[in-house]
């Protein structure tokens, strides 16, 4: 991205920063190869809800809350039905549904789902974005 500004000095949206190269790394998740590392460390699991800002902690439902139940992943249900083209809510409702239902067999059609999206370049971002727009605890 770039920091391009407004006349008021406000930073553009991200999608009016966003250059061709990020664009790119963007569609292919390049940008997700370091996270591998944080897997080989034990810090993530290859399937699990997102990592999100710190900011958002104090932003959480009871009932979102349930996400940190398990390890967080670099891939989950909401990246395969929707990515960053879904709502907030809608995110936090398939982080709950893989806590509830965590598995070997729901991990690996994951993993082989995320394949298939990343190749298609499905759900890369909301209009406008170039991901997903801010959480502010109720969208």
């Amino acid at each position: 991205m770039n920091d391009r500004r407004a006349e008021d000095g406000i930073l553009l949206s991200d999608g009016m920063r966003i250059t061709w190269l990020g664009k790119f790394v963007r569609m292919t998740s390049l940008d997700e190869i370091p996270q591998l590392i944080n897997v080989l460390k034990g810090d993530m699991s290859l399937v699990g809800p997102r990592p999100l800002l710190p900011e958002y902690l104090e932003l959480y439902s009871s009932a979102q809350k349930r996400r940190h139940e398990v390890r967080p992943g670099v891939t989950g249900l909401a990246q395969i039905n929707g990515r960053n083209t879904i709502s907030w809510r809608q995110k936090f409702d398939y982080d709950i549904q893989y806590v509830e239902k965590v598995s070997l067999g729901l991990d690996l059609k994951i993993l082989f789902q995320t394949l298939w999206n990343v190749l298609r370049g499905k759900g890369v971002s909301q209009q406008g974005q170039a991901t997903v727009g801010k959480f502010n605890g109720t969208n």
